[in-house]
């Protein structure tokens, strides 16, 4: 088996999407940043790279068994032993995972550019380990509202994919409220040139074009939107103050 030594992950806990699990680039003074002494790396077909990037469920009882306690974290100069924590490629996108003793892959980190590079080099040369995984699993995902596809999050910045993801909450939580005069008003907000049409369409139309309007991109109009739509709800506000405080030195 491979193994990487002395390598640098920032955890990104309970993300389904790859897209959420930020590149070295996006990574924020401010995370917290944790270092892998050992971990084994396996190499995968793209299919189970994808489902193990794009999904919380059940990794393969062979994968998990190969790399049963052969990584270890250094912290505070302990060599802690990790039971199922693993580098996982298949010869072009790379993840670390950390399942914290269960089966799913819970915690996901990408590399640093440098042992990235290593990683391609060890690998050039090795097959695919073939792991076969649940049948039923579908394959094609759903996406929803809440789990936006990648098509939605494309090109944006990491700020810009937790704001629109916050947007999307509220606009979740306006659907369940079934208000119209509520999502009339918000729509009329957005696009006051479409008032007379707005005054015309009832809940399911309103709520639907307004989501057509704003699923695409991110823009300033976006974000003034969502920090209206949050005013008042506690949680919501706090999530939208954590992508605005400032910068750590």
């Amino acid at each position: 088996m491979l193994y990487l030594h002395d390598v640098w992950v920032n955890w990104f806990e309970g993300e389904e999407n790859g897209y959420n699990v930020c590149h070295f680039h996006e990574w924020r003074k401010d995370d917290v940043i944790e270092l892998l002494d050992q971990v084994p790396l396996i190499k995968v077909n793209s299919t189970l790279f994808h489902y193990i990037e794009n999904d919380l469920s059940e990794l393969p009882q062979q994968l998990l068994d190969d790399i049963y306690q052969k990584a270890y974290l250094r912290k505070n100069h302990e060599r802690i032993q990790l039971d199922y924590c693993f580098i996982v490629t298949d010869g072009t996108g790379i993840l670390a995972v950390d399942t914290i003793g269960y089966s799913i892959p819970i915690r996901k980190s990408r590399l640093i550019p440098r042992q990235e590079q290593l990683v391609y080099e060890m690998v050039e040369d090795h097959k695919d380990t073939h792991y076969s995984f649940r049948p039923d699993v579908k394959d094609q995902k759903d996406y929803h509202i809440l789990s936006p596809s990648p098509v939605m999050m494309s090109g944006l910045t990491r700020k810009e994919r937790q704001l629109k993801q916050l947007l999307f909450m509220a606009m979740d939580q306006l659907y369940t409220a079934k208000n119209t005069s509520e999502v009339r008003y918000w729509y009329t907000e957005w696009a006051p040139d479409k008032y007379e049409t707005i005054q015309g369409l009832d809940f399911e139309e309103l709520w639907e074009m307004l989501y057509r309007d704003l699923k695409d991109g991110w823009t300033e109009k976006h974000s003034l939107l969502c920090s209206r739509l949050i005013k008042g709800q506690p949680f919501f506000e706090k999530l939208w103050e954590m992508e605005h405080r400032p910068k750590v030195n």
